[in-house]
């Protein structure tokens, strides 16, 4: 195992550099939704799929490369849900528009060591 001067295994860096491009491509599909809606489509590559689609299927290699990490423990997956559940609590002060409550994961995770 070759480690690089900011320590990281080869490995380690693959799988943050999958995450980096992963979390790349969910932004330009967001910026496009933000430009011509979720229902849109690109009309010079014909996919079949809306941007919303393609959104999906973006934040699904993101979570693909979540799993990556957590499964060779680069990243502790109690601590990403109750990170989830603290900013569900925070961010409530600054929306707008939502309405809905979201599930809150952190009241689950207390008491366990990250």
């Amino acid at each position: 195992m070759t480690k690089h001067f900011n320590a990281l295994t080869e490995g380690e860096q693959e799988r943050l550099s999958i995450l980096l491009e992963e979390l790349g491509e969910a932004q330009q599909c967001i910026g496009k939704i933000l430009r011509h809606g979720y229902e849109s489509y690109n009309p010079v590559v014909d996919t079949g799929m809306t941007n919303r689609r393609e959104l999906e299927r973006e934040l699904g290699d993101i979570y693909a490369a979540i799993q990556m990490l957590i499964d060779k423990r680069d990243v502790n997956e109690i601590g990403i849900k109750w990170r989830m559940g603290e900013k569900q609590k925070s961010i409530k002060q600054w929306l707008h528009h939502q309405t809905s409550p979201a599930i809150d994961y952190s009241d689950m995770y207390m008491g366990h060591k990250f």
